[in-house]
């Protein structure tokens, strides 16, 4: 017997889970201009099937509708046991869906009892015009229809403003070229470094961490990532000088994709600035380590080479029409309490070299803002009550290994709610950014050596599977999309859609919907699916009755 149900994009069926259980979506609304995902699942009892079953996909509405297969990887780490809640699926290792890998109509082998999924996403093109219309799924095996089924769409006369949300997930240029076994920053990098910016940039990433030096990140102590520096350097007697072609040819990719923001890689060493980050330089001649773990942060050498080359940098990117408006700086990542004074002291030497440039650095000690050393910090959603107390402006947020009791984040593990109802908390509190480590972090926790990221979801036991990514990478050099990332982007999305409902309305009418079933804060919201779904049909009507927008 076979059998097939349409569901919701939030909703992830393991091989082995319980069809019946599985709710159906009956029903679906969305605005011009954003895409709309929703999955197919289907199963069938009996004997193996080799010859599969094709599904056709078709709409009576002017759209791209993409199809892709929900692949299943392994995971060993699903979740760290002595710290996790039980908001998860899944505790335990196995198979678990998150690969989605284009559908081009190819038969889908059967095995018996075993669920398959495909994953649609409907892209009304720009002639489109509001009404009700359907979309029809056909699944056809060897001898013919197996089974059809029909999701009414409403698309609704009315348009998502621009997203006004910050949003940087980093693009670790090294795993790219240790992957696809290249040279770093020749043409076939910058090529797929390009395909890779072009799909963050599809799914809302705005700003790009631009490896001005290699970036001071997840490196173990005396040990070295692959270098990735785009400024050059020459020292000759004594004196520097700086090249920044390369640097100028990521400016350009990032420009051609549409990447808005330039966020320079960390100026000193992660947790607590006590050194230089890697720095190469041809010296005189000799291509060579010039600074690194060896050399103190706030020493003198250091010093006189960061009075040399931000100007120069800041002038450079000036001279191409990019100011403070779209450039930030870092100091250190996730600087604690005993770091406080060495931190102090390295954004002594920096700040002044950066006045009329925002200085933003992911921490969650209140002191390093209370005492005025951080003015932009970008706390860790389970810490940020006292800075949203405090009422920092703009305040960015962010999340990463850690943060897996209570609140949202974006686990293989997880249910797709909990990555999805961090749009509500970015509503609520107003929050101005968002920051993500992990793009394509294909390392060992500090990258004693590179991992498939196909094999090793949890980069050999640094943390829960998927923390680290949230793209794979296809054999012709472009990235593939986790479903982790549309449905964190379906998030941006849901807040789109609360600001233009809060235009036509007002703050406390999207608050009531939002807050319907009780307050919602970072650590407590309700954790069903449908929750998410019923509160984007009532923010889909209340917008449509508005009429056209």
């Amino acid at each position: 017997m076979f059998r097939m149900k349409i569901i919701s994009s939030l909703e992830k069926c393991f091989l082995d889970g319980d069809f019946d259980t599985i709710p159906e979506l009956t029903k679906a609304s969305m605005l011009r201009n954003e895409r709309y995902s929703f999955c197919v699942a289907f199963t069938m009892s009996g004997h193996f099937n080799v010859k599969g079953v094709r599904c056709d996909i078709k709409g009576n509405c002017r759209a791209n509708i993409e199809a892709f297969r929900v692949g299943h990887v392994p995971v060993e780490m699903a979740v760290a046991k002595t710290n996790c809640d039980d908001n998860y699926l899944r505790y335990t290792p196995g198979l678990y869906p998150d690969l989605l890998t284009p559908y081009t109509g190819e038969r889908v082998p059967l095995c018996p009892d075993y669920i398959q999924t495909l994953w649609v996403t409907v892209n009304p093109d720009s002639k489109t015009v509001a009404g009700d219309y359907e979309i029809e799924v056909i699944l056809t095996g060897a001898d013919g229809t197996l089974a059809t089924g029909r999701l009414p769409l409403r698309i609704i006369d009315a348009e998502l403003p621009p997203q006004r949300l910050a949003l940087s997930q980093f693009l670790h240029c090294d795993c790219l070229a240790q992957y696809y076994n290249i040279p770093v920053f020749e043409d076939r990098h910058f090529e797929i470094i390009e395909s890779f910016l072009k799909m963050a940039v599809y799914y809302g990433i705005d700003t790009a961490l631009t490896p001005i030096f290699t970036p001071p990140l997840d490196t173990t102590v005396g040990g070295e990532r692959l270098t990735t520096q785009l400024i050059g350097v020459n020292v000759n007697g004594g004196k520097y000088s700086f090249d920044f072609s390369l640097l100028d040819r990521w400016v350009d990719i990032c420009e051609r994709v549409g990447m808005y923001r330039f966020e320079m890689s960390y100026l000193f060493s992660q947790w607590g600035a006590e050194h230089a980050p890697k720095v190469m330089a041809c010296v005189d001649g000799e291509y060579k380590r010039i600074f690194g773990w060896e050399t103190e942060a706030c020493g003198d050498e250091y010093a006189t080479f960061l009075r040399q080359v931000l100007p120069a940098l800041i002038k450079h990117m000036n001279g191409r029409g990019i100011g403070p408006d779209r450039m930030i700086f870092h100091v250190s990542d996730e600087p604690v309490g005993k770091h406080l004074d060495n931190y102090r002291r390295a954004k002594a030497i920096v700040a002044p070299l950066l006045e009329g440039y925002e200085m933003y650095d992911s921490l969650s000690d209140f002191a390093f803002y209370e005492e005025s050393v951080v003015s932009r910090p970008i706390p860790a959603i389970n810490y940020v009550e006292p800075f949203i107390e405090a009422g920092v402006k703009d305040l960015w947020v962010y999340y990463c290994v850690a943060q897996n009791v209570d609140v949202s984040n974006r686990f293989i593990s997880m249910p797709s709610a909990r990555n999805r109802v961090i749009g509500t908390q970015f509503y609520k509190y107003k929050i101005g950014g968002f920051l993500h480590w992990g793009l394509n972090y294909y390392n060992t926790q500090e990258s004693t050596r590179p991992v498939n990221p196909y094999r090793e979801t949890d980069c050999d036991y640094f943390g829960p599977a998927g923390d680290a990514f949230s793209v794979y990478p296809d054999a012709d050099g472009s990235p593939l999309a986790s479903l982790r990332l549309v449905v964190f982007y379906d998030a941006l999305q849901d807040l789109r859609a609360f600001e233009l409902c809060e235009k036509l309305y007002s703050r406390e009418f999207v608050m009531s919907l939002i807050e319907e079933h009780g307050p919602i804060t970072f650590k407590s919201y309700p954790k069903d699916a449908a929750y998410l779904l019923e509160l984007r049909e009532k923010i889909n009507a209340a917008i449509a009755d508005k009429g056209k927008i």
